[in-house]
Formats: structure tokens, sequence, C-alpha cells
């Protein structure tokens, strides 16, 4: 079995990739957004990080965390996440021809794919450059003619915040 190795830097920020199982477009179903968010708030809770940005696309997420100092454990994090999700929905979105041995040994569900792909921020203009990708994600995959049209982002925050204009990327 290969060995993953994190960047686990306590109090660091992260960027994240976080896929559906064959990227089955389910993230923006009502019933999976809530079980999400509320996986989100409860984990938060338990293990406190800062999300500076998020998009959720139908089938995937980008995310960028700033974790506490003394602390560089996302991965326990994103376990629990997936893990609270899967449990609240999972029956709903439960694929029998999906559901491998393996998948049943370790006790997943066919909601996720096993991993996902962190990146560390370096600095001011790295995490610029990867809230921009974040924010423009769903125009990219034609799912949103302008930044500000896709509900499911922290774009909105950050336009209320003034550091986006509400035409932002000048599209539309």
């Amino acid at each position: 079995m290969p060995y993953y190795r994190r960047d686990h830097v306590a109090g660091a920020c992260y960027f994240f990739t976080v896929v559906t199982e064959r990227r089955q477009p389910i993230l923006t179903d009502p019933l999976l957004r809530q079980a999400l968010r509320v996986a989100v708030i409860a984990v938060r809770q338990e293990r406190p990080f800062a999300i500076d940005g998020w998009v959720l696309l139908p089938d995937h997420l980008h995310a960028i965390w700033t974790l506490p100092p003394g602390d560089g454990d996302f991965s326990t994090r994103w376990s629990a996440i997936k893990s609270r999700v899967t449990r609240a929905v999972g029956r709903h979105y439960f694929r029998a021809d999906w559901h491998s041995e393996r998948r049943a040994e370790k006790r997943h569900g066919t909601v996720w794919q096993h991993r996902f792909w962190e990146h560390r921020i370096r600095d001011e203009a790295d995490f610029s450059a990867h809230l921009d990708y974040l924010h423009f994600n769903p125009v990219k995959h034609g799912l949103a003619a302008r930044v500000g049209d896709w509900p499911y982002s922290t774009f909105h925050r950050y336009v209320a915040q003034g550091r986006y204009p509400v035409d932002w990327a000048g599209i539309g």
C-alpha cells in the first residue's frame, strides 16, 4: 500500500481539493449540501480551523483553511467531515455497484473518493492565486457565466468585505 506524505505544518494555510466518488455530481444537492454544512460546523467546534475560501461544485470542492497555532492535522478534520456526511446521507447516495470489498472493509460509503489533494500556501501571492482559482472554478467548469452567479462560494463574502468587485474577472 502506498504511503502518502502530507505536508503537516502547525498553524499553516492550505488549499484543498476534495472529490466525490467517480465524480458523481451530488455536492450541490440540498440534502448533501446541508449534511456537509452540519459536518463542517461540528468538526470546527471539535477541532477549530479558519475557512479562508470555499467553493462547492457538483462533483468536487475547493477550500482554503488556516489551522490554529500548534496544530497541523488537517487530515483528521477532513476524515471527520467526510465520515459525518457519509453517516448522515450515505444511504441516500449509496451505489452497491461501486461498493467494493475494500470499501466495505474500511467502512467507506460511495459518496467520497478515498483521499484529497492539499497544497500548503507559501505566501500572500500564493494565497491570492489559489483564492482566485477557487472562486473562478464555477466559470471554468461552465456552471456559471460570472463568478458572482455561483451561490456556493465565499466569493460573496469577499465582495461584501471589498476584496473583490462584484464583476471580478471581467466576465459577463
